[in-house]
């Protein structure tokens, strides 16, 4: 099996990854409003992400106040599809072994569907 990456699999720094995935570009405050996170986590872990190239990071003044801007890079695109296609490696045979139609409960009650 491929092996998950590590810079992604972080629980902040993938919710980050996939907000970004959604949109053109996003602020610090609406990445810290959408995680939960402190400023500081958020600081480092965006930080991290832009250390191996997944985003790119504007800092800019907007009416005499900071503002930091994110927006993916075609890395951090490539990177994300291939990370969720090794977790649809890693879940698939759980899914296919437990599934009698295409889609079965599982045990909280939460379905998934594979497409």
């Amino acid at each position: 099996m491929v092996e998950l990456n590590p810079i992604i699999h972080s629980q902040l720094r993938l919710s980050i990854i996939s907000l970004l995935m959604s949109v053109d570009e996003a602020d610090f405050m609406y990445l810290k409003q959408k995680t939960n996170a402190t400023m500081g986590n958020l600081s480092v872990q965006i930080t991290k992400l832009q250390e191996c190239g997944y985003i790119d990071v504007e800092k800019t003044f907007h009416d005499k106040r900071p503002r930091t801007v994110c927006r993916m890079t075609d890395t951090g695109r490539t990177a994300f599809i291939e990370y969720v296609n090794a977790l649809k490696g890693y879940i698939s045979p759980a899914i296919a072994s437990n599934t009698d139609t295409d889609t079965k409960p599982l045990p909280d009650d939460t379905t998934l569907a594979l497409s």
